[in-house]
């Protein structure tokens, strides 16, 4: 689902914000992923607009900070660490099977909003590495195929949460 800003859409956020200073950028923008889910581009727009902002300047923040997402999650939410542990323990593998599993590279949702997969620095579980997270359920030491069936697991819990 894409969702499309008008300032006006802005306000009750902006509004905690009076003076609208520019220290004020980002949490805004947190405050929009948080309602919002993601940072669309007609929302940077807007945000720039009220905050009187260049919009290269809320651009060039928000893809500065990784915890800012620009595309809306899938359904089933995959992340995968690779932190140093998780990558000694082969979470590049879990990473590339994933990737191709779900036929999208880190970062990006599947069309189809089922699939989203998004790379993290280190999920701070290093004795259980590679960890991979799905819609939020820690997994240890995950071997690419189990990945593979972890993520085709939830689509399927998904597809029949949503057919009841």
């Amino acid at each position: 689902m894409v969702v499309a800003h008008r300032s006006s859409d802005l306000d009750p956020i902006v509004a905690r914000y009076p003076d609208r200073r520019r220290e004020h950028l980002i949490p805004v923008l947190q405050e929009i992923q948080e309602r919002d889910g993601y940072l669309s581009r007609d929302a940077m727009k807007a945000v720039a607009r009220a905050l009187e902002l260049p919009v290269s300047k809320v651009y060039g923040v928000a893809t500065f900070y990784n915890q800012f997402r620009f595309e809306p999650r899938g359904k089933v939410h995959c992340q995968v660490c690779r932190g140093t542990a998780c990558h000694v323990k082969g979470s590049a593998q879990v990473l590339d099977t994933l990737e191709r599993a779900i036929g999208v590279p880190a970062g990006h949702t599947t069309r189809d909003g089922l699939y989203s997969l998004e790379v993290v620095a280190c999920m701070g579980a290093c004795g259980l590495a590679p960890v991979v997270t799905i819609n939020d359920e820690v997994h240890a030491l995950v071997s690419p195929d189990g990945a593979k069936r972890l993520a085709r697991v939830a689509a399927k819990k998904e597809s029949h949460r949503h057919d009841a």
